[in-house]
This record gives C-alpha cells, structure tokens and sequence, in this order.
C-alpha cells in the first residue's frame, strides 16, 4: 500500500474513532501533498510526499521551539502531538552510527580527504539518506568526518 493510500485509511479511522488530532494532522497532510501536486503539475509518489511531511515537520519543530519561548505550553503540547503524527508517516530514522557509516562509505567513494571535498561527499550521502536522516545532521556528521 502507498503513502496516499495509507492516508486515505488512517483518516477513515480518525473519524471513526474520533481522533480530532489525528484527522486534522492527516488532513492537513493531503492538503499540503495536493497544493504541492497542482504546484509541479503531477502526482507525487511516496518519496515526494516524505519529503513533503519531512517540511511540515520541521515547521512543526520551529513553532513548536518559539511557543516553547514564549510560555505557550497549550500550544506546544498541540503541537507535538501533530509532530508525533507526522513522524508516523515517515520511515524509522536512522541511528548515529548508522548514518556515520554510511558517511565513511562515501568519503572512501569519492576519496574525500578535506572540507574542501564536502560538496561531493554531500551529493554521494544525500540519495542514500534522503527520507532517513536529517540534512543538518548529516552535513554535520560530514564536517566532523572531514575535519583533521
């Protein structure tokens, strides 16, 4: 079953069951998934709407830090709870380790030996992480594997 199917399914049973949470965060990712389908004319396939939640997500995070700030702690519970349910529809993130070893496989790809190396390193990590890590930890890792 693909990404949209499974959408289709999981908002049937939010509103079977109630889950107003639940519905309104499914809801909210169709209509970002459809805006984003009128947008490249084109319908999406499941790793194109990953990476349409995985922005949803991060937005998600963003608020959830300045509600955070401002003692809006109604606010980030809601939130987070949204946040919970887009991680949901993504696949398990990968462990440190994993994505380091990923990294090193790279680095021996490409024959990385300095910073300067960083973009092709990037553009040899970034396929194989795409969905799985995120890209500032990744570029992170990167750096710290390239620095001497």
């Amino acid at each position: 079953m693909g990404l949209e199917e499974r959408l289709v399914d999981e908002m049937k049973q939010a509103m079977r069951s109630s889950d107003k949470v639940r519905l309104s965060t499914i809801r909210m990712i169709r209509t970002a998934v459809k805006n984003k389908e009128i947008e490249l004319r084109k319908q999406l396939d499941d790793e194109e709407i990953q990476r349409v939640i995985q922005g949803m997500l991060r937005r998600n995070e963003e608020s959830i830090e300045q509600f955070r700030l401002g003692g809006r702690m109604d606010l980030v519970e809601k939130e987070s709870q949204e946040a919970d349910i887009l991680k949901s529809f993504l696949p398990q993130a990968l462990s440190t380790e994993e994505i380091v070893k990923v990294i090193d496989e790279s680095i021996q790809e490409t024959q990385a030996s300095s910073l300067k190396d960083l973009g092709k390193v990037m553009k040899s990590v970034m396929p194989k992480l795409t969905g799985k890590a995120d890209g500032k930890v990744i570029n992170q890792l990167v750096k710290e594997r390239l620095s001497p």
